[in-house]
């Protein structure tokens, strides 16, 4: 099975590497830059959780080659850019896709496969996500936080498809977890309800959950903005589960956890967010949910907060 990874950034050069470094034919593709470091220096994971790895000379490719070189389509496309990347990601890798390509993106939220399938059929593309905190550091390695390090996806239809189990194949016993979900859209939007609840809040309040579970009116807030999510994810027919719901909580109300969201981090270094492929198209999708409430809901408050912030950000670029 061929693989291709758009990107060997924080999540698709942890996943991409440890899949190459188990023997499966992985191919990044990336810009030239990228490619000169990665020969000189290879693909470097840190990881204090599963172990480090060095990938020397990682197979890559650029899109002028992919598009010069009218390259053999390859099986299966994993996607994992930023929301705001998308455009520019699809048409990086477009030349890549054939009529039997699988692509199996791993963004937050549900807005891209609206894309992918709009561009590449609806046939051409699972639901996925990942569960994993990574970056880049000063030197391009690939820094591993914490002990979380898993794929789940699956057809967007439901069941369990033999090229679904083709790839769970694929991507089994590489370092990582693997699962193939028979309900994908119920897990992308859980994990979209938490991440909105996560970002958001530690977004408006511009600290950890402990602090924030410990201010007067701390935990009442995120409450509240947890509630509106799952009321959005109630409305199209995917009302979170009991399980997930305790898992949340455990995370989100935590008595002196140090917890952040990514795009928190994003925020204080200045960079760029994916306020409206997180945050805004929930708000988009809300209806009724979004509509009950005569107050002022929460998940718009930090919306606007985050709007804010990007139009500042333009300003002083």
């Amino acid at each position: 099975m061929r693989i291709l990874v758009v990107g060997a950034g924080a999540t698709g050069g942890y996943f991409g590497g440890r899949l190459a470094a188990a023997g499966r034919d992985v191919t990044f593709l990336v810009r030239e830059a990228r490619a000169a470091q990665l020969h000189k220096d290879g693909l470097v994971i840190r990881s204090p959780h599963a172990g480090d790895l060095t990938l020397r000379d990682p197979q890559t490719v650029t899109r002028e080659a992919l598009e010069s070189q009218g390259a053999q389509p390859f099986d299966v496309v994993l996607l994992s850019c930023k929301a705001y990347d998308l455009d520019n990601a699809i048409d990086s890798f477009a030349a890549a896709v054939g009529p039997h390509t699988v692509i199996l993106p791993l963004l937050n939220g549900m807005r891209h496969l609206d894309v992918l399938q709009a561009r590449f059929g609806t046939q051409a593309v699972l639901g996925g996500v990942c569960l994993i905190a990574s970056t880049l550091n000063d030197k391009r390695e690939i820094v591993h936080l914490n002990d979380a390090q898993a794929i789940t996806f699956g057809e967007l239809g439901n069941g369990v498809s033999p090229r679904v189990e083709a790839i769970a194949g694929a991507f089994g016993n590489a370092g990582f977890n693997v699962k193939a979900s028979a309900h994908i859209l119920q897990e992308m939007w859980e994990k979209w309800v938490f991440l909105a609840t996560l970002a958001g809040s530690t977004c408006l309040f511009r600290a950890p959950v402990g602090v924030i579970v410990a201010t007067p009116d701390g935990s009442a807030t995120v409450e509240r903005l947890f509630a509106e999510c799952r009321a959005v994810a109630a409305e199209h027919g995917h009302a979170v589960r009991d399980s997930f719901l305790e898992r949340s909580r455990a995370m989100l109300f935590a008595t002196g956890s140090t917890l952040t969201a990514s795009m928190l981090r994003d925020v204080q270094n200045g960079a760029r967010i994916e306020a409206d492929h997180i945050l805004g198209d929930l708000i988009r999708r809300g209806g009724a949910a979004q509509r009950a409430s005569s107050e002022l809901s929460v998940l718009r408050i930090v919306y606007s907060q985050l709007k804010a912030y990007e139009a500042q950000r333009a300003e002083a670029a």
